[in-house]
């Protein structure tokens, strides 16, 4: 299976995840320019923006340490002009969803407030 399958696989899976927690999902690879966010959410009046890391193994490091920091800038960037274009005044977040998938395997880690905008 290719890199972009196998990561089409984890975003399915991430927003069945997002779904069973009640979360309403609005966009999946929203693109603007040179940036993309992989899923836009929200939950309890909350905008939140999510990279979703996926992998088969964990030897090197676990999926969310793989999100550079030209990423989360990109991310940063992206969200900006969705809630421009929008016309969203309310809160956001920046998640990462990290998730491990080989045959008979799977975890998944939803980490909230991931990053910062400015930090």
């Amino acid at each position: 299976m290719d890199n972009k399958v196998f990561g089409q696989k984890g975003e399915d899976r991430a927003v069945s995840f997002l779904e069973s927690k009640n979360y309403e999902i609005l966009e999946r690879n929203w693109q603007i320019s040179h940036a993309e966010v992989d899923i836009i959410a929200k939950s309890n009046n909350l905008l939140i923006f999510i990279e979703v890391k996926t992998r088969s193994y964990d030897y090197y490091g676990p999926p969310e340490e793989f999100v550079s920091r030209k990423q989360q800038q990109n991310l940063i960037y992206a969200a900006n002009r969705y809630m421009e274009k929008n016309n969203y005044e309310g809160e956001i977040r920046f998640d990462i969803m990290a998730i491990i998938m080989k045959p008979g395997y799977e975890k998944i880690n939803h980490i909230e407030d991931a990053f910062f905008p400015g930090l």
